[in-house]
């Protein structure tokens, strides 16, 4: 669950850790994937084989020996999802930040999905 893979992304930055593994599935790499895009983690690499197969992730800092990710916000939870459409989403901090949504065409962040004019469950803001 991708709740997990922030938390201990989160934990490790405060630990000052240089990479941190994480449990493999398609869901978790595709988040993992998008979150080093806009460089809030560094380089993602699947390892290992079934059914010991992790993802292993270096984590950034800047020049003050601070983590990247200063905070997330988790918007659906398992007892409350929240679905949104795509003129309903609004951008996190100001464009600092970003929200990842969930998509019948496949997981992204809310930019890509109010370019692609589709909506979906609203996953979590980091910034």
């Amino acid at each position: 669950m991708y709740t997990e893979i922030l938390t201990q992304i989160r934990n490790a930055q405060a630990a000052g850790k240089e990479s941190v593994k994480l449990p493999f599935s398609n869901m978790n790499l595709a988040i993992l994937e998008l979150l080093s895009k806009r460089g809030f983690v560094g380089a993602v690499e699947k390892k290992g084989r079934m059914p010991k197969r992790v993802i292993d992730v270096a984590l950034n800092y800047d020049e003050n020996g601070n983590g990247s990710i200063q905070g997330v916000r988790f918007v659906s939870k398992p007892s409350r999802r929240l679905y949104v459409g795509y003129k309903d989403m609004k951008s996190v901090r100001q464009g600092y930040g970003m929200a990842v949504v969930s998509t019948s065409k496949g997981i992204m962040n809310e930019q890509q999905a109010r370019k692609e004019k589709v909506g979906g469950q609203m996953l979590f803001e980091i910034w």
